[in-house]
């Protein structure tokens, strides 16, 4: 079971034990090297459907309580607001490079249209936003090159997390060196499927992303993102998955599922080390 602590910072060691942690409010993984940080509800000044840490402008809220947002998001991450890079994510499985932070007070505009970003410049952050799919953040073993991957279920199936790998390879990454943290999402407990969808991903991944103990097909995300991950040369072990559903635990994350539409956005963000 996930054990939770209360921490002051956002760097831990590796813990064989104790693999997450809530922090500023947010949630991190004791597994990655690098400064980082899954966004959860709490801390912001959204309100309505919104509230409160609501971290997404295409959501029909304020947009000047979600700089605010931001900038409280940048602040818990400690890089200026400049320096947290998103992109404008159309699920596919493209991502982009980072490689320089912009002036100002604000986030900057998203760098391009892609799910993935990543970045080896020092004190950048690169960063995905979701609602329900699965937020994936990648690091080498020094913490210096990183990446964010926005994967639901067209960008799993298109194996996303491995094009992220495969990019970090190009820098001369090891797969085997690289640890990767699997964030909140809907879980298989509440993502319900066409036949057809469940099918697709059987054959894909196996059986096992498939849940069958229900009336109708359900859907295990997470799992299948984590399969690809060791597919492409991720150890098990450097893998860490937070067992928490999105949809299930309204008071503590958005769900687009779940409020049918009208709902926040959730930022996941890592920074690269010097």
């Amino acid at each position: 079971m996930t054990q939770f602590v209360k921490l002051q910072v956002l760097e831990f060691p590796v813990s064989s034990d104790v693999q997450w942690a809530v922090a500023s409010p947010h949630l991190t993984s004791c597994l990655l090297p690098a400064r980082h940080a899954f966004s959860v509800r709490e801390g912001g000044v959204s309100e309505g459907p919104f509230a409160s840490l609501n971290l997404g402008f295409a959501t029909g809220d304020v947009r000047a309580r979600v700089n605010e947002n931001l900038r409280r998001f940048a602040s818990a991450l400690n890089v200026p607001p400049g320096s947290l890079i998103t992109v404008s994510q159309v699920h596919g499985d493209r991502l982009l490079e980072a490689t320089a932070p912009q002036d100002g007070d604000e986030v900057p505009p998203p760098l391009g249209e892609a799910d993935g970003v990543w970045t080896r410049t020092a004190g950048l952050a690169v960063g995905v936003k979701t609602a329900d799919c699965v937020p994936i953040l990648i690091s080498d073993a020094a913490g210096r090159c990183v990446a964010a991957v926005h994967s639901g279920w067209r960008g799993t199936d298109l194996r996303i997390s491995a094009r992220a790998v495969e990019t970090l390879a190009v820098q001369g990454v090891e797969p085997a060196s690289l640890v990767a943290a699997i964030g909140p999402c809907i879980g298989a407990c509440c993502y319900e499927v066409s036949e057809e969808l469940a099918f697709r991903f059987e054959r894909a991944f196996g059986a096992e992303v498939v849940r069958r103990d229900r009336p109708k097909p359900h859907l295990d995300l997470p799992r299948a993102v984590r399969l690809t991950l060791v597919a492409a040369g991720v150890r098990p072990d450097r893998i860490d998955v937070l067992d928490a559903c999105t949809a299930c635990d309204p008071a503590r994350f958005f769900s687009h599922r779940r409020d049918r539409g009208i709902s926040g956005r959730h930022l996941s963000a890592i920074v690269a080390g010097k």
